[in-house]
């Protein structure tokens, strides 16, 4: 059993090309499947059944997890089920009998465009060569719209000052070159120039963002300095790397961009994925109307305009 689980962790390594992140979700996943088989004394996949995987989809529900991981797992579970199938390790196609649960839509959360000239004026204010860095970071994110993997695995070469673009290599290995405004291009090469020198500890490190040991950022130590950032600029709600990328997306479209443009900025394959902005966006807009202009209410203001002009 095991033999096969490693045989499907290759195959979508090497052939689908799936991300580190995505392989160790899914090798927790399906470390966890594996442990509830053999909880089941199963001896090999093919003593799989339909009841044993409803009892497995059972325990997963009664686990105290979102309802997006419970959804994650199962995704998870099916595709493994099918690989099995196809690689005739199985000789039915269980995955149908799973359900994969459907999880309710949660709109991404967002900066208003004052919070972030807060946050990006507050970083700012630091001029040691960790506060360049994270001036230099919070204005690349923001600016581009970069996945966090993507942004701490930017290498100086991938910079081209010249043309004002950012190279990239997102989800699949799939590379794309996004624009870099004027400020964030002077701040990322203000910490470039100023900055960094401090911080390089081998002179063969090409990482851009580096820690005060030198080493390349991890996503946990770039998630730590956004949130000390955002506590710094007083901001009330937490600020993760892909709120700035939700917000870079948010605003973009406010400001006019088509969907499509944005659908390439952010590397999503599908423009599907990127229509949720659009609602995000439209939100944005009726609540601005409903403050501000002087005929729209709130349903409690209706109603006591209601009983004033009733005769």
């Amino acid at each position: 059993m095991e033999t096969h689980l490693q045989q499907f962790l290759h195959y979508i390594e090497f052939e689908r090309g799936y991300t580190a992140n995505t392989l160790y979700a899914y090798k927790n996943d399906l470390g966890q499947l594996q442990r509830f088989t053999q909880t089941q004394e199963l001896s090999d996949w093919e003593a799989l059944t339909p009841e044993i995987l409803e009892q497995f989809a059972a325990m997963l529900q009664n686990r105290n997890y979102q309802p997006a991981t419970v959804a994650r797992k199962i995704a998870t579970t099916r595709s493994f089920l099918h690989f099995l199938f196809t690689e005739n390790v199985i000789s039915q196609e269980l995955s149908k009998w799973l359900h994969q649960p459907k999880v309710g839509r949660r709109l991404p959360k967002s900066l208003s465009q004052e919070d972030v000239q807060q946050l990006l004026k507050t970083a700012a204010l630091r001029k040691t060569p960790l506060g360049l860095r994270d001036h230099a970071l919070l204005e690349v994110l923001y600016a581009t719209g970069l996945r966090a993997t993507e942004v701490i695995t930017l290498q100086i070469g991938d910079v081209n000052f010249t043309e004002g673009t950012l190279r990239c290599v997102g989800k699949g290995d799939k590379e794309r070159v996004v624009p870099l405004h004027i400020r964030a291009q002077n701040s990322l090469k203000r910490y470039i120039e100023t900055g960094r020198p401090f911080l390089l500890h081998h002179a063969g490190e090409s990482t851009i963002f580096l820690n005060r040991e030198g080493q390349p950022l991890t996503r946990q130590g770039l998630w730590f300095i956004i949130q000390q950032c955002s506590q710094n600029a007083g901001l009330e709600n937490q600020v993760s790397p892909h709120t700035l990328r939700h917000t870079f997306a948010t605003h973009l479209l406010e400001g006019g961009a088509e969907l499509r443009e944005v659908q390439e900025f952010l590397g999503h394959a599908s423009i599907t994925t990127t229509q949720i902005y659009t609602e995000v966006s439209s939100r944005r807009k009726r609540a601005a109307y409903d403050q501000a202009h002087p005929r729209a209410f709130t349903r409690e203001a209706e109603g006591k305009l209601d009983k004033q002009e009733t005769p």
